[in-house]
């Protein structure tokens, strides 16, 4: 809120620094484009109700400031998901009474964009209806790698970007055709915005002596073009220049050079000397006949990045239309009441020892009840696993994989019902919610490939006369204990991997999200896996454990969950007299970052408060410290406290809440009792408030303390508390000694500049998982596998290529083929 305050100033100033200019040169009046999320802190569609009154209100005062002095004022565009939030900002501000007539307030346009022709239509009704004119810059696009990279990462069915360059030229030249055209151009004046000779000879070509329309270059760029331009054609061009500091205007002008240095650009073309002449003057519908495909086959869809399986697909919850449908979907659900207890054999038994299951987020929200597995509930489960193994064990490889590949199918048929079950179980908020499935999906598809490579038998070399062959099978019974933090996810991610290596399965959920766990054991039943070879236990793990843990019949265990625990579990399997069989744990962490002086203040803490207070900072994952050298940590702390006063903490099901509530009373005590103790023996930094939609839940308001050293924490706080401890330059290795020291090695994250300081950083951190000028959560299967080292875990990494191989055995067989007549092959080979 600081930063938007001091950019409205800055933009105040500029226009009335313009308006001085204007007076004396009133035939070339200058103008002042604008950034909306410079001027907001949250300026973005989740908070679209303080946009729409607290934007709005400091857009009216530059546009009252602008007409005052004669500086005409326009909106700049930014990432595509923006463009339908700033429209309505665009609109509500020019219709109302100070803006009316004035005929200077404009937008720009992204030709890549495939809503900007319908933008363009939209904006002539606008200003037809108000009978005024609109001034329309119209561009190719700043942030394409960007725009692709998001659509992939959400999983969206198609990109909101034109693929190939020369779409979006064509589609540009589209847009210049409508803007030209007389009816249009009465009520939007152009500002055609390009660098490219071919674009602007269209333009001149299209226009004619009736025309109204101005062409626009960058200050520094395409000056020759520009002034034959002004030479020949005595067309008005207008210069857009960047006004800054060079820290700020740096990052801006690498984007310039790369996009105008890209092989595809007009200037890499003009200055290969074997590139025909008539290549730069073809028409870029003419380039596209040549193609296949309109598309550009080189960038698969969203669904088809990963080469060998289909991508999760995802929501984009920034576009109004796939908000709506899924809101709709959900609320369905959002008053449902679940009903589960074991499920063994293929029944669900709804019997025995009920227990009542309330809302972390609103304590009167009856959201099911479950029954918990007696003892001989358990022992039949067990026995009826023991029994099932051998037939799946042998079931086929694609039997298995078809099973968890229709799961997959079905996790995101029913998506709506276990969102609900998310928000409300597990308190999860939408995008956490609608990720979860995703991971879940993306678990079951991944694993289901990486068996079918792992169970072809493999020919060993040998000696003549012999056929030595290597193949792998399941071990017997899994037991997969599963957290509450990814109820779906890992829940499943343990399942999937031990089912698909052809073990027998029980899952043991976490008390706290039972619910979810049986519903996904219900579609799995649904996708084919038979009730003898999945089932459920629920209950207490202190119950369970003592009668499964020292049973001989249990062939492995899956744990995910915290350091102690799994030293309990390691004892317990240790202390039976039978197999030695694999501890597969994820455990605790105390997950660092290193921020040197040369990183941008700004990502940095983008990063980190996504890093610590996503899902409230109940992440495997999730940042606990923050290193930040000396020379830069006051800025870090300053934007640190200023977006920590932005943040929503609220009911998990709106779209605008950021931070929703702590699992349980217990987990929320044992945090507020470290907050406490924090504000006895460190320095509070900031600290979020609490909605008022928190009175009936589980919720700790975000938090940041400054330490003095690392060894104040006993223990990781599983929850949404930031430590920042600052160092000085040369004492880098002192930090990374001080990080390892803790024994701890989940993630880390390195926000540096210089790339020998992070790649130095990189191989000295004990970390299982390095992010580097990025955020450390939300890790991707197949992409990011996720596992830690140390006290946080056995490995091998989940989502990872080597994860299936703790879940097999390995069996050689050996035959002697001289032993039945001798070896063929070699008499082939003799005889040639």
């Amino acid at each position: 809120a600081t930063d938007a305050h001091m950019y409205k100033t800055a933009y105040s100033s500029a226009i009335e620094a313009i308006g001085l200019h204007n007076q004396k040169y009133a035939d070339q009046p200058a103008t002042i484009s604008v950034k909306l999320s410079a001027l907001h802190p949250r300026y973005e569609t989740a908070q679209s109700h303080r946009v729409m009154t607290e934007l709005y209100q400091t857009l009216l005062d530059l546009i009252r400031l602008g007409r005052k002095h004669g500086v005409g004022v326009t909106i700049d565009a930014e990432e595509t998901e923006r463009m339908e939030l700033s429209l309505k900002l665009f609109e509500k501000t020019f219709i109302h009474q100070d803006c009316k007539g004035w005929g200077q307030f404009g937008v720009v346009i992204q030709a890549y964009g495939k809503r900007a022709l319908p933008a363009l239509v939209w904006l002539r009704k606008l200003a037809e209806d108000q009978q005024d004119k609109i001034p329309v810059r119209l561009v190719k696009g700043a942030y394409w790698d960007r725009e692709i990279k998001h659509s992939q990462e959400l999983g969206e069915a198609e990109y909101a970007v034109f693929t190939r360059k020369e779409s979006t030229d064509l589609a540009y030249l589209t847009c210049v055709r409508f803007l030209l055209d007389e009816t249009t151009n009465a009520y939007l004046f152009p500002q055609f915005a390009s660098h490219n000779p071919h674009t602007i000879a269209s333009i001149l070509e299209m226009a004619n002596d009736k025309s109204h329309f101005e062409l626009q270059r960058l200050h520094g760029m395409g000056d020759a073009l520009y002034a034959h331009i002004l030479e020949e054609e005595k067309t008005a061009v207008r210069i857009y220049a960047p006004v800054g500091y060079h820290k700020d205007l740096l990052p801006y002008l690498v984007r310039r050079l790369l996009e105008n240095g890209a092989n595809s650009s007009f200037v890499h073309r003009l200055a290969d000397a074997k590139m025909p002449v008539e290549t730069l003057a073809e028409h870029p519908i003419q380039t596209l006949q040549k193609q296949i495909f309109f598309k550009n086959t080189h960038i698969p869809l969203p669904a088809d990045i990963f080469p060998d399986r289909k991508n999760s697909s995802g929501v984009n919850i920034t576009i109004e239309p796939q908000w709506q449908q899924l809101q709709k979907g959900v609320d369905k659900y959002m008053h449902n009441t679940w009903t589960f207890g074991p499920m063994i054999n293929g029944e669900k038994l709804v019997e025995g020892e009920l227990h009542k299951v309330v809302s972390p987020a609103n304590t009167n929200d009856h959201v099911g009840d479950i029954f918990h597995a007696d003892s001989q509930q358990t022992e039949q489960a067990l026995t009826i696993a023991t029994e099932a193994f051998p037939g799946w064990c042998t079931a086929p490889i694609e039997h298995r994989m078809a099973a968890l590949n229709k799961l997959a199918d079905l996790l995101e048929e029913n998506r709506d019902e276990l969102i609900a079950l998310c928000h409300r179980e597990a308190g999860k908020t939408v995008q956490d919610s609608i990720d979860e499935i995703r991971e879940a999906v993306d678990f079951c598809r991944y694993y289901a490939r990486e068996a079918d490579n792992l169970f072809e038998s493999l020919t060993m070399p040998g000696p003549t006369g012999e056929n030595n062959k290597l193949s792998v099978q399941g071990r017997g019974v899994f037991l997969c204990i599963s957290p509450w933090n990814f109820p779906l996810a890992i829940f499943l991610g343990q399942v999937a991997a031990a089912l698909i290596t052809g073990n027998t399965v029980l899952a043991k959920p976490a008390e706290q999200t039972m619910l979810i766990a049986a519903k996904t054991v219900e579609l799995a039943w649904e996708a084919g896996i038979p009730g003898n070879v999945l089932q459920l236990l629920t209950g207490y793990g202190s119950v369970l454990g003592k009668q499964l843990l020292p049973d001989n019949r249990v062939c492995g265990v899956a744990f995910t969950g915290s350091t102690e625990t799994a030293w309990l579990i390691n004892r317990q399997l240790a202390a039976r007299h039978g197999p030695i069989v694999p501890l597969i744990a994820e455990t605790g962490g105390q997950n660092t970052m290193i921020v040197d002086s040369t990183a941008l203040p700004e990502q940095v803490v983008t990063d980190v408060i996504r890093s610590t207070f996503t899902s409230a900072g109940q992440r495997c994952s999730a940042l606990r410290v923050m290193y930040v050298q000396q020379d830069i940590a006051e800025r870090v702390t300053e934007l640190l406290k200023g977006v920590m006063e932005e943040l929503v903490v609220g009911l998990p099901f709106k779209n605008s809440t950021d931070v929703g509530p702590i699992i349980d009373e217990k987990s929320a005590s044992k945090l507020q009792e470290h907050i406490d103790k924090m504000e006895q023996e460190a320095t509070l930094i900031a600290r979020s408030k609490l909605s008022d939609d928190c009175n009936n839940g589980y919720f700790i308001a975000p938090v940041a303390f400054k330490l003095d050293h690392i060894s104040q924490l006993e223990k990781e706080n599983f929850g949404p508390i930031l430590h920042v401890i600052t160092f000085e330059a040369g004492k880098l290795d002192e930090v990374i000694d001080e990080i390892n020291s803790t024994g701890f090695g989940l993630p880390a994250g390195i926000h540096s500049r210089n790339e020998s300081t992070t790649e130095y950083i990189a191989k000295r951190i004990n970390a299982g998982n390095i992010y580097i000028n990025r955020n450390q959560i939300g890790a991707v299967v197949g992409v990011q596998p996720f596992g830690g080292m140390g006290l946080s875990g056995t490995g091998p990494k989940a989502g990872g290529p080597g994860y299936l191989n703790r879940f097999i055995l390995e069996k050689h067989r050996s035959i002697n083929t001289t032993a039945i007549g001798g070896n063929a092959s070699l008499l082939v080979q003799g005889n040639s």
